[in-house]
């Protein structure tokens, strides 16, 4: 196999022995690779700045010489964007550390995937530049990155009787986490399905952040109600079905309840 340079989103780096790093990046055209960085505590020149959670990164990768099984070496990295105004804010540093370790549980190693890259540099860049308040930047991230990987929820029509939101009398409907779909009262059965209750407004606003143009998306206003119904229904549907809990998630709810007091 040949060398290798792309561009990269840092998603996690764990040290290794007395100087070295296990680097695991989202790269734009080989999917998720981990690769090793040696001698990346001490070289300063080489590495500068650049190996930082979430930074992004055009980066030179080899592979081994002689042992087939190591790791891809990590070469050479130019930092692209380092999104320093995401860093000064603790908050968006959480916001965006959530959307790292999402991303980073749920892809496969060595498997392209260019949407939610693109998705991920894309939140990422608006995050740093403030153009969309943060809370509602984090969900447009998760309807994305629901849809990209596959289980994206049924937000537009109660799937046991086919009826559209706008056409359900009732301001409130159940959401099942299970089945990933919203059910109207008269198809829903007492106690049955793990969800939650959600207004319609809130439900409405979500398939259209799903469903438009990202580049349009700053243009859509959240009510203070339809954030937290929001928030609450993402966070708790996308480790549901991914199988994991968040250690940043943890922190980013410990940081709003902070907030608070």
């Amino acid at each position: 196999m040949s060398d290798f340079k792309t561009d990269a989103v840092l998603l996690r780096k764990v040290e290794y022995g007395d100087h070295d790093l296990i680097i695991t990046f989202m790269t734009k055209d080989r999917g998720k690779t981990t690769v090793m960085a040696k001698n990346a505590k001490k070289s300063v020149k080489r590495f500068s700045g650049a190996l930082d959670l979430f930074s992004l990164n055009h980066i030179q990768c080899s592979f081994p010489k002689k042992n087939k099984d190591a790791l891809v070496t990590l070469a050479q990295t130019d930092l692209e964007n380092g999104f320093a105004n995401i860093r000064y804010d603790i908050f968006k540093t959480a916001y965006a550390s959530y959307w790292v370790e999402m991303t980073h549980l749920w892809l496969e190693e060595g498997r392209a995937q260019p949407r939610l890259y693109d998705l991920l540099v894309f939140a990422l860049d608006m995050l740093n530049r403030s153009d969309m308040p943060k809370e509602v930047l984090s969900l447009l991230f998760q309807i994305r990155f629901m849809s990209i990987s596959g289980f994206t929820p049924n937000m537009h029509l109660c799937e046991g009787c086919n009826t559209l939101v706008d056409n359900i009398s009732v301001k409130t409907l159940r959401f099942d986490f299970q089945e990933g779909k919203i059910v109207c009262p008269r198809c829903r059965v007492n106690g049955s399905g793990y969800g939650m209750d959600v207004s319609k407004g809130t439900l409405k606003q979500l398939f259209w952040m799903n469903n438009t143009d990202m580049q349009r998306t700053d243009r859509i206003r959240f009510s203070s109600l339809a954030i937290q119904e929001g928030q609450v229904l993402l966070e708790s549907f996308i480790p549901f079905h991914i199988g994991r809990e968040f250690k940043s998630l943890t922190f980013l709810r410990r940081l709003r309840q902070e907030q608070w007091i």
